[in-house]
């Protein structure tokens, strides 16, 4: 009989406080301002941790309630100019990529100054300006000494080769 009446007054009082927790969560709910809502949810976690008390690994007992202070002017005006940089932040999303786009070069021009061809039948080509790329697909490339072709950039990194005199391209990426 003692344990019922007992079991039924940690019920009652655990149920009184969820209640109380659901209130204070949809207060906090209610607040339109991020900051203050986020100062809101964490007095009511540090209120329910410090104030919980359990008896005998029983449920909680009571929940205090939270109070929540309002803004001191200064924060106020401090918040303004974080605002307007994070709405500048926002302008400027998903810009960045097309920023750098508009700053580089997607097709050069060079000469060849000479040509190598590796074991498996790859071209390893130096240019007059220094530069070394290598072919990386297997398929047959015929290039001559002197001749002008252009080095472009294709999809996920990668690059192509290829002369104005024809329409094949071949990818290649470079060494040196």
């Amino acid at each position: 009989m003692r344990f019922t009446l007992l079991t039924g007054a940690v019920l009652l009082v655990s149920a009184q406080a969820n209640a109380a927790i659901e209130q204070q969560l949809t207060q906090c709910a209610g607040i339109t301002d991020k900051l203050e809502r986020l100062v809101c949810y964490d007095n009511l976690a540090a209120s329910i941790q410090a104030t919980t008390v359990t008896n005998n690994n029983t449920a909680p007992i009571a929940v205090a309630p939270i109070v929540t202070p309002a803004a001191p002017p200064a924060a106020v005006a401090t918040a303004a100019p974080v605002a307007t940089a994070a709405t500048n932040v926002e302008d400027n999303f998903g810009m960045e990529v097309k920023r750098v786009q508009e700053n580089t070069t997607d097709k050069i021009y060079l000469n060849v100054e000479s040509i190598a061809e590796d074991a498996y039948g790859a071209l390893k080509i130096t240019f007059t300006n220094g530069q070394v790329w290598k072919q990386t697909e297997g398929r047959k490339f015929n290039l001559k000494v002197g001749e002008k072709v252009f080095i472009e950039k294709a999809a996920l990194g990668s690059f192509l080769m290829g002369t104005e005199s024809r329409n094949a391209k071949v990818r290649v990426k470079r060494l040196k």
